[in-house]
């Protein structure tokens, strides 16, 4: 029976519908519409694909690989478009699987899935060796004073998968609240940390992404640096993977996936160019030294936080800093040298 056509335009139940395609409803329907494009948008993680590659494309082009971004973004909509459109007919959990055996053959299908299983395991293993190399960090900056070394970013990334693990074998639910909140405070954290930038820390002006920063712009170049918008935008399709979960997915599987590309085009592209804004010295230092969002946050926010806590030492002693003597005017020329050989 050709299932395509048979249920358009029906009002039907969700497990109804389902039965259709020769399924029972085993699976329990707890997912609106948030919870569908969090799914989707955790899985093409602006911040994961960003912090990891974003040194490779300012290495590569300077500010130019900025561009790459809008070009995958429209790219990978159309392609978005078309995964909306199989999502509203077969709501399914499986999703390409599903897709290929309905619009091919089960064959077809067979060798999609395991396609998208090597896929899986591949974007899996990314995430987790990305994970440390955030988290070790922060966690030895509030006093845990973990090594940052290849060991202990194995463990810390085999503690997280284990730990996602066993999220998910508890169920859904559970798993959905926790990514609902991590997605909001993620897309919060970077659009916040992208103002601040922007607004307090923008060193090198708007035009930026204009500037190559002394590197040889060509077709070859751009599209090496245009890996890491690659690297970012796709997955979408997980948020019509959890079908049999979703409350009415014909509708709501859709339009998460619509949502989760553009969502991640506009917060990861507001991020971009307020980082590319925000490097310290000049932008051909910043090509050099192959910054990403991480060092160009840590230059920027250290050196602010340097100058709150000098100014709190200052009210509470009366007494000026080791930062005001060695930007007194006159400072640098005391002595007949430079403010580096003065002894503070």
């Amino acid at each position: 029976m050709d299932v395509r056509d048979a249920t358009a335009g029906r009002p039907e139940s969700d497990e109804a519908e389902l039965a259709r395609f020769g399924y029972t409803q085993e699976l329990r329907r707890s997912l609106g519409l948030f919870s569908s494009f969090a799914v989707a948008f955790s899985y093409i993680s602006p911040t994961t694909g960003i912090f990891t590659l974003f040194a490779l494309g300012l290495s590569t082009v300077g500010g130019i690989f900025f561009w790459s971004w809008p070009i995958v973004a429209l790219g990978q909509f159309i392609i978005a478009l078309s995964f909306a459109e199989l999502a509203s007919h077969y709501p399914l959990a499986g999703s390409v699987y599903q897709w290929g055996k309905y619009l091919a053959n089960r064959p077809h299908a067979w060798f999609t899935s395991w396609m998208y299983l090597f896929a899986g395991i591949l974007t899996i293993t990314a995430v987790a060796v990305t994970l440390p190399l955030a988290l070790i960090p922060t966690l030895d900056g509030m006093g845990w004073h973990i090594a940052n070394n290849l060991h202990n970013q194995r463990i810390v990334a085999l503690i997280g998968m284990l730990l996602v693990t066993l999220l998910n074998v508890y169920g859904v639910r559970a798993v959905a609240l926790i990514n609902n909140v991590g997605v909001f405070f993620e897309i919060l954290g970077m659009v916040v940390f992208a103002f601040v930038m922007a607004l307090f820390h923008n060193h090198q002006g708007v035009g930026v992404v204009f500037h190559s920063g002394g590197t040889n712009v060509t077709v070859s170049t751009f599209l090496v640096a245009m890996f890491m918008s690659l690297f970012v935008i796709y997955g979408f399709d997980t948020a019509s993977s959890l079908a049999e979960e979703t409350r009415n997915p014909r509708k709501e599987g859709p339009k998460a996936i619509l949502m989760a590309v553009a969502g991640a085009f506009i917060v990861g592209g507001i991020f971009l160019w307020a980082a590319l804004m925000a490097i310290p010295g000049s932008l051909e230092s910043g090509v050099k030294d192959a910054l990403g969002p991480a060092a160009i946050i840590d230059a920027n926010f250290s050196n602010a936080f340097a100058t709150t806590r000098d100014h709190a030492q200052r009210r509470r002693t009366g007494r000026p800093t080791r930062n005001d003597h060695a930007t007194a005017p006159g400072a640098a020329n005391a002595g007949g040298g430079n403010a580096a050989a003065l002894p503070l």
